[in-house]
């Protein structure tokens, strides 16, 4: 009788936590990224740049040709083609969502919805997993408070609108728990929740897969029959492979495109009690900011305070029922530990230091480089040691009273919090241009001029208003745009574009953009005739790009282009090492650097001086030694008056 009452108000349970959740992210959100045809959040960057990252492979997705596997398109990455999964942008939601945007016909951005569906599914599945341990409404509820003002999932929201997703960790938790004491390896349940992850984001794989093989083994060794685990084991995995197919994980090569490797973004040692979140926000209001090093940031693991005064309070209470504890869950105590150690990493930081780097061997780094962001995976540890807090509360004498206070500490501490997350998303949604970096009027003449925009280096901070502008225009591009991609041929083919400018030959059809000033220079004198080349700017000079735009040769653009030319200014190059600093050696003060290029060595061929700001500055000695770079010495007293300075010649 007791077994159907408690089944009857899971249902209820579970939605009085759903609700929680959608209260929680209405008071701080509000209901302005519900509205599909709203994305200036999206293109204005919440926090940082990624969520336009995930915007831009919607966009590109959108727009082509619905081919298979699903979620690949060739508008990006072309002519290879990349899954919209490497910009994080919800593969199956995307795919979900694109014959619904075929529907509206306008702007369509389906992130406020589904960071709003993951908060109603945070709050239900941290009630439902409280629940098991708590009997009631209101402690189950408390404790799932803790959940949905969790640090871990406020860090990500919108951010990386994917990692929001954290419900799928709490419902394999619910789900562990449950099929435990049931005596049971598997339930529909938990094989959906496994086979959702790589559909949202492949980092959730090894959080719910090893709390799954925990189960698993557990089973296998209690009831000393290894078929039936072994079985729903092999085939959550092939059902989780095979969405993956289907969403185009496994279309092309996705190797890690020169970003950082495994180590880098490690997990610091005092993460649990560091309340430094991106953006300078602090989320207590009594810590302070701890000191981390490399990518510590991407580790973030701050508990709360309610949560690091419960744990100690905890650990008495259940002192005697530990041993206990670890005997019945071992599998998920190692696998707990696994991990904690692939968390923090063979780069073992704390504080301010780097306390070890233990040696591993190449190919392991790069195999484990598959997760690089390696400090995620503590997640479900974390989520553990915020229900061990609440369990321990919860055994005091009054478990209600016990469960109000912590959630009360703990709401209190992250709440400012919480609330400067909702200021940052306002401010993302002023954004009045789109992109906002693009207002030369360089870019409206160009727009739906070129079908193709060739990024001609690797990924920039600023490229990602270069793939909001090709995919709002309908322009396909070599660039991916992706966090992974095939670096090898994707240079590979940028080689091939700069062998045909230097014998003169461009595609009319092509807008090219670079980075780097020296590359273009490198490359632009035998296309100068044919095409509008020259530097453009964003209004405050955060922002700029080097372009040739074939056949707008002679046309004139605002004065945040300008045009190359004979009158085309020198810039110092960027050269630093131990002794240069931003293009001028620091050992005297005198010598600046140039990126070698036709044109820079046209400018100081017989030259005698530099001039900037009115003054002459007379040349010296000009190096060539240094391959790839011009060294030209000055009787200046200190070159760095220089730097951004626009040069002439005399």
């Amino acid at each position: 009788m007791h077994q159907t009452s408690a089944q009857k108000q899971k249902p209820l349970l579970f939605a009085l936590g759903a609700l929680l959740g959608v209260v929680v992210f209405l008071l701080v959100f509000g209901t302005t990224t519900l509205d599909i045809a709203n994305d200036s959040f999206c293109r204005g960057g919440y926090i940082e740049k990624d969520i336009q990252q995930h915007y831009a492979g919607w966009l590109f997705y959108r727009q082509d040709a619905q081919g298979w596997p699903l979620c690949v398109t060739g508008a990006m990455n072309t002519p290879e083609g990349l899954s919209v999964a490497y910009t994080d942008s919800i593969p199956l939601v995307a795919a979900l969502c694109r014959p619904l945007a075929a529907i509206w016909g306008g702007t369509f951005q389906y992130f406020g919805w589904f960071t709003l569906l993951c908060f109603a599914l945070q709050g239900g599945f941290a009630a439902l997993l409280c629940g098991l341990f708590v009997p009631g409404f209101i402690a189950p509820l408390l404790g799932s408070l803790l959940f949905v003002t969790s640090p871990i999932l406020w860090e990500r929201v919108f951010r990386h609108t994917s990692l929001g997703a954290q419900w799928l960790i709490l419902a394999a938790l619910y789900w562990y728990f449950l099929l435990r004491r049931q005596g049971r390896c598997g339930t529909p349940g938990l094989f959906a929740v496994n086979v959702l992850a790589i559909g949202i984001h492949p980092y959730f794989l090894p959080m719910t897969y090893g709390i799954t093989l925990a189960l698993c083994l557990e089973h296998a060794v209690q009831t000393k029959r290894w078929q039936r685990p072994l079985a729903f084991f092999a085939c959550n995995l092939t059902a989780t492979g095979l969405l993956g197919w289907v969403l185009g994980f496994w279309s092309g090569r996705a190797t890690s495109g020169g970003q950082a490797l495994y180590g880098y973004f490690s997990m610091n040692l005092n993460a649990l009690w560091n309340p430094s979140g991106v953006g300078g926000v602090l989320f207590s209001r009594i810590l302070p900011a701890q000191n981390q090093v490399n990518g510590n940031y991407d580790a973030f693991a701050y508990l709360g305070l309610g949560v690091l005064i419960a744990l100690p309070i905890a650990v008495f209470v259940l002192r005697h029922h530990l041993a206990q504890i670890l005997r019945t869950h071992w599998a998920l105590a190692l696998a707990s530990l696994a991990l904690t150690l692939f968390a923090v990493s063979h780069v073992v930081t704390a504080n301010g230091v780097n306390l070890i780097t233990l040696p591993l061997p190449g190919q392991l780094i790069q195999l484990c480089s598959v997760f690089r962001s390696g400090g995620r995976l503590f997640w479900p540890v974390y989520d553990l040691l915020v229900l061990a807090a609440f369990l321990g509360v919860c055994r005091l004498p009054r478990p209600v009273l016990g469960a109000a206070l912590l959630a009360a500490v703990q709401v209190w501490d992250v709440s400012p919090a919480l609330a400067q997350r909702g200021i940052a998303m306002a401010a993302a949604q002023q954004t009045e241009a789109f992109p906002s970096a693009l207002q030369s009027n360089f870019w409206q003449t160009v727009a739906g001029r070129y079908d193709h925009l060739e990024s001609m280096q690797g990924m920039q901070d600023d490229a990602l208003h270069l793939a909001l502008y090709a995919a709002d225009n309908g322009m396909t591009t070599n660039d991916p745009f992706a966090a992974r991609y095939d670096e090898t041929a994707l240079e590979t083919r940028r080689e091939a574009l700069l062998a045909e400018l230097a014998e003169g030959t461009l595609r009319q059809d092509s807008l090219y953009c670079f980075a780097d000033e020296g590359a273009f220079l490198q490359a632009v004198e035998p296309v100068k005739e044919l095409a509008w080349c020259g530097h453009v700017r964003s209004a405050d000079g955060q922002y700029s790009w080097y372009v040739i735009a074939p056949g707008l040769q002679g046309t004139t653009f605002d004065s945040l282009c300008t045009v190359y030319d004979e009158n085309y200014p020198l810039h110092l190059a960027d050269y630093t090492d131990a002794l240069w600093n931003r293009g001028v050696l620091d050992a005297t003060k005198q010598t600046i650097c140039f990126a070698d290029s036709p044109f820079a060595r046209s400018k100081l061929e017989n030259a005698a001086a530099l001039c900037a700001a009115g003054n002459e500055y007379p040349i010296l000695n000009v190096d060539t030694s240094d391959p790839g770079w011009l060294m030209v010495t000055l009787e200046i007293q200190d070159a760095t008056v220089l730097w951004d300075q626009e040069l002439t010649t005399r």
